[in-house]
This record gives structure tokens, sequence and C-alpha cells, in this order.
């Protein structure tokens, strides 16, 4: 095999797929990155048996064939060859020789029968949506994707279809994280996508209207974006019924500006340390949203100005809970919904319910 290739162009994409790439296995192929060569162009495989990415570059071919190279080592020497172009050429002995400007490596690589074939998705229909779409959907929701065992299916986040509405859902015991968009899809779907292989999705997607197009199936499912191709498998089992969580009525109901109550909450957190946890107490009343916190290291209280409407209330959250759905919001203004200081509060956009943040609440000892 003999190809020539931009470095850029290979050093990004290298880059991209070694997330892809197993770092602990006793499969020696699993730890490279799979070569092989089209017409005029070469494909990048990596594929750990939970993730595998896959990519297209166009280069040009002097002679066809397919190698597997040690990702790692393979990406430095990409990543730091001096010249803008570089040229791979191998050996019937797997011996790869990598030559860009002066510099010269000669790297041994494995035989790319070694490398395990990727599932085949058949039976399936094809979701397509937007990628800035796709990618503000993953973001609001990915933070609430359990980081515990206890309960599998939740370290993923579930993509239910109905009626032409797409929503994505996760939970982690403590929180709730719903985004909702109106999609081009008439039938009912649902899957679970792992949360580690939503979070290369992430990376890989743009902020612009380029269409990415899903396939899911009964146990895998393939994402297209670009040129890339990520390949998952799906989690099984039960997951949480989202909607008879979600609150239906309210007694408070307050509208606030994002920023000014992230940076509240951040203020009096100061004095809250992994060794110091203490809830922060926020009291809603009278058009004003107080909010105080103790530790043995000392006392903050600040207050902020809110539109509220219904009854007063004082309930407590975890600092890192509240910020994280606060901080997925992206909106400049939410509204905060709450019925009891034991109860969930919802936070949802000022107008409309295109998320739905549930934050459970800590209870509240004495007063401070």
């Amino acid at each position: 095999m003999q190809f020539t290739i931009e470095k850029r162009t290979l050093s990004e994409a290298v880059g991209n797929l070694q997330r892809a790439v197993s770092t602990k296995t006793s499969i020696p192929a699993l730890e490279g990155i799979l070569i092989r060569t089209g017409e005029e162009k070469i494909i990048l495989s990596a594929y750990d048996l939970e993730i595998g990415m896959q990519t297209e570059l166009p280069a040009v071919i002097t002679e066809p064939g397919a190698i597997i190279l040690t990702a790692k080592l393979f990406s430095e020497i990409v990543r730091k060859s001096p010249a803008e172009d570089l040229t791979v050429e191998t050996d019937d002995r797997f011996t790869a020789t990598i030559t860009s400007g002066v510099s010269c490596f000669t790297i041994i690589g494995m035989n790319a029968a070694e490398f395990p074939e990727f599932p085949k998705i058949t039976d399936t229909d094809t979701v397509s949506l937007p990628s800035n779409v796709l990618k503000s959907m993953i973001r609001q929701t990915l933070f609430a994707v359990a980081d515990s065992n206890a309960k599998p299916i939740h370290q993923g986040s579930l993509f239910k279809i109905e009626d032409n509405v797409l929503d994505v859902v996760s939970v982690d015991g403590y929180r709730l994280a719903l985004r909702r968009e109106a999609i081009q899809y008439a039938g009912s779907l649902d899957f679970v996508v792992p949360g580690k292989t939503l979070g290369e999705v992430l990376k890989l997607l743009r902020d612009d209207d380029s269409t990415v197009e899903i396939f899911p199936s009964r146990r895998h499912i393939l994402f297209k974006i670009d040129n890339y191709t990520v390949l998952s498998a799906l989690l099984e089992g039960e997951f949480l019924d989202y909607k008879a969580a979600l609150p239906k009525d309210s007694k408070t109901e307050a509208i606030v500006t994002t920023r000014t109550l992230i940076d509240s909450v951040e203020r009096v957190s100061l004095l809250i340390t992994d060794r110091l946890k203490s809830p922060v107490r926020c009291v809603f009343s009278e058009d004003t949203i107080k909010l105080l916190c103790a530790t043995t290291m000392g006392r903050a209280n600040d207050q902020i100005e809110a539109k509220i409407t219904g009854e007063p209330i004082e309930i407590g959250f975890n600092n890192k809970y509240l910020l994280d759905a606060l901080r997925a919001a992206e909106s400049d203004e939410v509204r905060m919904q709450l019925g009891s200081p034991i109860s969930p509060m919802l936070i949802l956009p000022k107008e409309g319910d295109a998320f739905s943040f549930l934050v459970l609440p800590v209870r509240l000892r004495s007063e401070i």
C-alpha cells in the first residue's frame, strides 16, 4: 500500500478516531486504526467493541492495500510531521514507512484481517435532523446522564419519537433533563444511546443546519455526520416513565434572568467544598429570591430580583445539580415552578416547553 495525503486533514481525522480506540484490551488490533485504500481516498476505522468510528479522506493512491497502525504512535507521528503532506508506504511484512519532508519513520503494523468487523445495521428507518438541532438536544441533556451503573439503562439518553416530535431524555435519580423538538418523522420510535457515545457524537457535530442521519436498529445505532460514521451498541432495559415524573401543577412560579441566578448561586457556593457539603437554601417571596448557605467555614447570603407568583416557599438544592440545570438552559430567562419544599422543581423556558429540567430538593435541617 502507498498513498500521499494532506497532513492537516489526516491529523484531524486520526485525532477524532483515537477516541474510539480501546486503551485496555487483550486484542492488539483494537489499539490501532485500520487504514484501507479506496478510489482516490483512504478509509480510517477505529472500534473498541462499544463505539466504532469511520471516516473517508481524499488521498493520492499509488498502490492499494490495508494495514492496522497503533493509534497513539501514528497520531503523534502525523501531528508532528514537518511538511504539509505525508506519504505512507507498507510492505508484505506489515511494516509502514511514513515520510514527511526530511522526516521518516518506520513502524511495525498489523495485518488488517485482525481488525473486527463492524456490526451490520439492517432493517432500520432513517431519522434526519439538522446538526445544530441535534447538538443542542444532546448538550442540554447529557449532563443528567447517570454516572452510576446501579441502573445501566440510565447511563444513556432516551430518544423517543411520537407524532413528529423528538424527545431526548436523561435521568440520574437526582435530576431529569428533557429536550423536545419537532422533526419530520411520522412514525413512533424509541431507543437509548449510551452517554459515552453521545459525548463523542457531540464533538463531531457542527453549529450549522447540515443534515445528520441516524439509523437505529434493534441493538445498534449509526450516526452519519459529514464524512464520519459513528456506530454504537444501544442500551437495553426499561427507561423511567419521564412523562409521569414531571409535575403537573405548581403553587409557586418564578421568572428570573438565568445568568443573574447562576452568578448568585456561584457566589453562595464559595463556602461549599467536596469536604464541606451544604445545600443552597432558596427563599422565594415578594419578587425576590434570597439565597443562603452555611458550612463550618462560614455563612453567605445573596438575593436577586425575580417575577414571582403564588405562595412563598423555602427550599434547598444541591448547588451542583442546580447550576448544571441552569447552565444547560441556554436561554436569557427561565421559568421555575415549585410545588412544596420536598417536591422537585421544574425549570422551563420563559415560554413554551422546548426543555424541561427537573431538580430534586435537599431537605433543610435548621434555620440559618
